[in-house]
């Protein structure tokens, strides 16, 4: 029944009323305590707490694209979809001990500075824009809509007004600014935990109902007996979703570019810990590395119950979207319609939470960098930070708005939300990542190189794209890197699934801007380089002891659902 009750509400009440009123005491007790206005308001910088800064990781990165989209790739593919998140786990680890101390060492605060600082301020400001695009017409927009669908498919209330209550209730938390962010985002991954495991917990229940018992442990053995295709890490060429996740791809080759460009050359999320210490920011980032172990429980165990549920013949018309089609994003939420009264309620908090948080994380970015790398450098060079502040609250509300208009018209739903995310960021990510590791950590990579990468990279991945238009490739599928996929026109051709095709451009990125930069050299330009120690990248005891966990814990849950 796709319907809240009275103490649905009254639980989601008391959620919203909790997070908007810390919010604002927050707002009102914030002072000013770094160098500027402007930097308090976009970084927070100096009062996030280490678990301030790893609550609002999660919470910035779980949202919608994963309750309804990756819990639908785990109706349809199973556990090897959770590979973006424990693989994230590792990531943040190398993140925290060799990306942070550069960007803090050398006081970089947004993306772009770190371009216009490393390279020079044509290639910084094209990935300004650039990343406002992305930021707005990719992310915002499938985070908001997938979102919408997502509340309307539980509580009934009409999508348009859905999709705007979202923007509005995360429009009044980025106002706060990144403080109000940050520690809201506490409260947020609170709710978004606990309701996400009862959900879990309620779908397992289920599960084990269909073989007479009851208990999340007897749901779990039945899950795994009923559907033990649906609990492999490492697709095979036989499986029909290895396009998607191909092989040993997700160890070893594109899902780092995926997840290292995500989580190390991102604003939206770099942005959580430019504004602390680099023992605080390595503390939060390693704290957060532990939570992304656990989102699988929460976001892809849904799914594969809501599978083996159907697959025994209950949720046969639920599952149907509006033309009669079996759509597994429609999982979570139908899972959450079985859930009783007032459960229901906090599971819809806890999603609405993940979405909120997700929405204000990232608007609070776009604001961040339209101010201080457009605004502030190219239209008003002698804004004061009451402006620049201004223009960020301005800027948040735009963003916002024009992502509320555009997202119904983008066929977010039809692709499916997680792969329409990652396959349109996939086209920029492996140039961005090659301009960004060889800027760390080569002197001699020239802007020249730079440059090629921001637009050769995007050109590659267009062109790897369509090539199975201009030649086949059946020749690369005796290697793993061509798989047979039905085209728009319903043919069958040999298409590079999209982790490999990054994979490919990035080495391509890395090879051409290598030669650049060492033809640059020799004509005599100069190349700007960071200040880098490697005293730096030493961490603490704690910190590696952390490490150690969380690899072994990897290594354990790869062994186990190899």
């Amino acid at each position: 029944m796709n319907t809240l009750q009275i103490y649905d509400y009254l639980v989601f009440l008391i959620y919203f009323l909790i997070v908007a009123g810390y919010g604002y005491y927050v707002y009102r007790r914030k002072q000013v305590q770094s160098v500027s206005a402007s930097h308090d308001y976009f970084l927070a910088e100096g009062s996030l707490t280490w678990w301030a800064i790893g609550t609002s990781l999660i919470a910035s990165n779980i949202s919608s694209e994963q309750f309804i989209a990756m819990s639908g790739n785990g109706f349809k593919m199973g556990l090897a979809i959770a590979t973006y998140e424990w693989m994230a786990a590792l990531t943040l680890i190398i993140v925290a001990v060799f990306f942070i101390p550069v960007y803090l060492k050398n006081k970089i605060y947004t993306m772009p500075q770190f371009l216009s600082q490393r390279y020079n301020g044509n290639v910084a400001m094209i990935m300004a824009v650039f990343w406002l695009l992305l930021y707005v017409i990719v992310n915002l927009t499938s985070i908001l809509y997938l979102g919408a669908l997502a509340i309307n498919g539980i509580s009934g209330i009409q999508l348009d007004l859905c999709m705007y209550g979202l923007a509005f209730f995360a429009i009044v938390i980025a106002l706060g600014g990144m403080k109000v962010i940050g520690y809201t985002d506490v409260i947020q991954v609170v709710f978004l935990i606990f309701g996400g495991l009862v959900t879990t917990y309620l779908a397992l229940n289920k599960v084990a109902e269909l073989n007479g018992q009851t208990g999340m442990v007897e749901g779990f053995n039945y899950m795994f007996d009923q559907s033990g295709d649906h609990f492999h890490m490492i697709l095979d060429r036989s499986n029909s979703n290895y396009p998607s996740l191909p092989g040993l791809t997700v160890l070893l080759g594109g899902m780092w570019i995926v997840n290292l460009n995500y989580w190390g050359c991102n604003q939206y999320i770099t942005q959580r810990a430019l504004g602390a210490d680099l023992q605080t920011a390595r503390s939060g980032i390693l704290f957060a590395g532990f939570l992304k172990l656990l989102m699988p429980i929460i976001v892809v165990l849904p799914g594969i119950a809501a599978y083996v549920i159907h697959m025994k013949g209950g949720l046969q018309t639920e599952m149907l979207d509006a033309d009669g089609i079996l759509n597994p994003d429609k999982s979570y939420p139908v899972l959450l319609n079985l859930l009783p009264v007032g459960l229901k309620g906090l599971s819809f908090a806890a999603l609405t939470a993940a979405v909120v948080a997700s929405l204000a994380g990232k608007v609070n970015s776009i604001s961040t960098i339209f101010t201080l790398d457009i605004f502030k450098k190219k239209i008003n060079t002698e804004a004061s930070e009451k402006q620049l502040v201004r223009v960020g609250k301005i800027t948040v509300v735009v963003a916002m708005l024009v992502a509320a208009v555009i997202a119904p018209f983008l066929g977010i739903d039809k692709k499916g939300g997680f792969e329409f995310i990652q396959e349109y960021t996939g086209f920029v990510s492996p140039g961005i990542f090659a301009m960004f590791i060889l800027g760390f950590f080569w002197k001699k990579t020239s802007s020249n190189a730079a440059l090629f990468a921001t637009i050769g990279g995007f050109v590659l991945s267009v062109i790897f794209k369509f090539l199975p238009q201009l030649m086949n490739l059946e020749f690369l599928s005796q290697y793993g890197f061509a798989t047979l996929v039905e085209q728009k026109d319903k043919t069958m051709a040999f298409e590079i699934p999209f982790l490999d095709r990054m994979g490919f451009v990035f080495v391509l990125c890395v090879l051409m801007m290598v030669v650049i930069s060492l033809w640059d050299e020799k004509r005599g330009i100069v190349s700007k380089g960071l200040e880098v120690d490697t005293k730096m990248f030493k961490v603490s005891n704690g910190f590696a002891v952390g490490t150690l966990i969380i690899v072994g814990l990897l290594v354990a849950l790869y062994s186990i659902f190899w």
